[in-house]
């Protein structure tokens, strides 16, 4: 009687994605911007907060810290990503040149590489061989810089990203402000933000493989102490100005 194969059928498993790392990159990035956006916000209205209840002086503030946060969140990651780019490019230039320099040695040293992981020397050669027929400078780039050229850093998309998960992460504490009575507006607001924080920093640990309970902590008391610091401040400025 044949043995029925248990084991699990390859076509149905979901491939391996090589831009994987990159999205789960940009996934925490989000994250982390939306959680700039929860505690910059947050602790600027509760700060107003402290010193006046009037709605229009909270949601003016509140959008002033949204708009102001996200684009120069924005600019930054602009800037950030920008000078990484030139970086990368810069350092593709330079193998270019190599490769056409001196295509022997590049081809002895990419078969070195793979080489010193394992291969011995003969199939290291080999691949290298046919790697290099295949996409010199990629196979360079991957092995020796660990680059794709064909997926180097996006600066708008990177600006994009964080200016709207900033935005994102700052219409929380805003509406949690702005919207309910007087009465509990504050309770609602802090219970509203650390609640996210919790989800901010719970999901950040997820993706990065990380202890999910200090990642927690860490951005709850974080934000606790951002805000409670901010009340303080502006309830001592309220009450110094009447």
């Amino acid at each position: 009687m044949p043995v029925k194969d248990e084991r699990p059928d390859s076509s149905h498993r979901e491939p391996h994605r090589q831009d994987s790392g990159a999205r789960l990159n940009w996934l925490r990035a989000a994250v982390l911007g939306a959680n700039d956006g929860i505690v910059s916000t947050a602790g600027l209205v509760i700060g107003v907060a402290g010193a006046t209840s009037s709605t229009r002086a909270l949601l003016t503030a509140g959008l002033a810290g949204l708009l102001a946060g996200s684009l120069s969140m924005a600019a930054g990651e602009y800037v950030s990503v920008s000078t990484q780019r030139d970086a990368e490019k810069a350092t593709l230039d330079v193998e270019r040149a190599e490769l056409a320099d001196d295509p022997d040695a590049e081809l002895a040293e990419l078969a070195g590489l793979y080489q010193a992981k394992g291969l011995s020397a003969a199939l290291a050669h080999r691949v290298a061989e046919e790697l290099t027929a295949h996409d010199a400078l990629g196979a360079h780039a991957e092995t020796e810089l660990g680059l794709d050229p064909e997926q180097l850093t996006n600066p708008w998309h990177a600006a994009g990203a964080s200016a709207v998960s900033f935005a994102v992460g700052a219409l929380l504490p805003l509406l949690a402000i702005v919207l309910p009575p007087a009465s509990v507006r504050l309770f609602i607001t802090v219970g509203a933000v650390l609640l996210a924080l919790a989800a901010c920093g719970w999901t950040s640990a997820r993706f990065g493989r990380a202890p999910v309970r200090p990642a927690v902590l860490r951005n709850v008391l974080g934000g606790a102490l951002a805000m409670a610091v901010t009340y303080g401040a502006g309830a001592l400025l309220g009450h110094s100005g009447t």
